[in-house]
């Protein structure tokens, strides 16, 4: 499925289908003026910085991850945004101000999904150091991947009556995916709705297509389908395999029956899998 005709199903879907009752946040207008920033041949720092500098709140979580240990080492403690950026980097400011813009935007109140954005923020970060393994794949796209892959959860939770029974049934359920169970009581899914929020907020179509697509591994190497698309399905599978290791779970459904074919497109092997593991532990600790 193209990302052309990935666009007009949500579009005939949000005009006389299932996701005409779906309520999508409106984008934040500091996350439009970043993108804006960063689209640019040169990005603008200036305008990042003013963006980073616009609320105490990003400031000051830009500044605690400038401070942690693994970016402090032997340095002084940063004490402006400024300092902050220069010791983070463009890629890894930009990335934290985004998952911070996200956050507030998409709020999360519900104990099931207590864990929701802890959860994010790390698949972005294992997205982000998958990226810079991989050839010709954009860390700030992979990242950004990591971060909504599931954001249509919160906001169906948000839209949809009877939703938080559903995740419930659907985490309890092991004769059926998580996707089938969503489908059957709304007639719709979080792929399909996280792909509707990339969508509106104007994201890039090849996001959009990927995160229609994170549970349909059978279309894994169609060529119908954008490369980087399925690269970006590939990797987060990965990603959510090496997030599960490091937090002691027990391999997914997911991972069991697809794992071969994942690793054949990144052209990745096991042993490679493992040396990744240990270099992303110390990442995975710090978040």
């Amino acid at each position: 499925m193209k990302s052309l005709a990935i666009r007009q199903e949500l579009d005939q879907a949000r005009e006389r289908g299932p996701l005409r009752q779906i309520i999508i946040p409106p984008c934040p207008e500091l996350l439009q003026r970043l993108q804006q920033a960063m689209a640019e041949a040169e990005p603008d720092l200036t305008e990042v910085a003013r963006i980073a500098a616009s609320d105490v709140a990003m400031s000051a979580t830009l500044l605690r991850i400038a401070n942690s240990p693994l970016h402090l080492a032997d340095g002084q403690p940063c004490t402006t945004v400024g300092q902050a950026m220069t010791r983070l980097g463009l890629d890894e400011t930009t990335q934290v101000m985004m998952g911070f813009l996200v956050k507030h935007a998409i709020p999360v109140n519900n104990p099931q999904l207590a864990r929701f954005w802890e959860r994010s923020t790390k698949r972005a970060l294992a997205m982000a150091f998958i990226a810079r393994q991989l050839p010709g794949l954009p860390t700030d796209l992979a990242h950004t991947y990591g971060l909504f892959c599931h954001v249509g959860i919160p906001v169906l939770l948000q839209s949809m009556r009877g939703y938080g029974a559903t995740l419930v049934e659907a985490n309890a359920r092991i004769d059926r995916p998580f996707i089938a169970t969503e489908n059957v009581n709304h007639k719709t899914d979080h792929a399909v709705v996280g792909a509707l929020v990339v969508r509106v907020w104007n994201l890039a179509p090849q996001l959009m297509s990927a995160i229609r697509l994170h549970h349909d591994f059978v279309s894994l190497g169609d060529e119908g389908i954008d490369p980087e698309t399925h690269t970006l399905v590939a990797a987060g599978m990965v990603a959510e395999h090496l997030m599960r290791m490091h937090e002691g779970l027990s391999v997914d459904a997911d991972w069991a029956d697809n794992h071969q074919a994942a690793l054949q497109w990144l052209h990745i092997s096991l042993d490679e899998l493992e040396q990744w593991d240990e270099a992303l532990r110390p990442i995975l600790d710090e978040a």
